[in-house]
């Protein structure tokens, strides 16, 4: 039968190092860095601090979630497109907090809009609020 696939070791042949780089590189175990957790708090100190329970780890905080932005521009533009239909009221209710949005102030208003987001920027608040809008925060 044929085989979709050569084995690894064929691509090696005639290459001394296989892939090791220099010969020493792979020769006795001096190049281990120790056995078990030898070195925890030298030379693997970040490995430590990367998959050690965190009761363990030392050092880097974690990364903060990065909000995307919206601007009032960009709402208006999506409610022109016709992504938002308005209710009996004429309010629209945009729900945007499952997508981590902020909402900023530049541009004005042009219709009530009833957005819930995870964070808004004080004059977007204020400009949504004098348009006869709300805002509501994601919990």
């Amino acid at each position: 039968m044929v085989r979709r696939h050569k084995k690894k070791s064929r691509k090696y042949l005639g290459s001394r190092s296989w892939g090791a780089g220099n010969i020493k590189n792979r020769r006795g175990k001096g190049n281990r860095g120790g056995k078990g957790r030898a070195g925890i708090h030298k030379h693997r100190r970040l490995w430590a601090i990367k998959y050690e329970p965190p009761r363990l780890r030392v050092g880097f905080p974690g990364k903060k979630k990065k909000l995307k932005v919206l601007s009032l521009d960009e709402l208006n533009k999506q409610i022109e497109k016709g992504f938002w239909k308005p209710d009996e009221t004429g309010l629209f209710k945009i729900d945007l907090s499952s997508q981590d949005i902020k909402i900023l102030g530049s541009g004005n208003p042009s219709y009530k809009v009833d957005v819930k987001a995870n964070a808004f920027s004080k004059k977007a608040r204020e400009k949504i609020e004098k348009a006869g809008g709300m805002t509501s925060v994601k919990i």
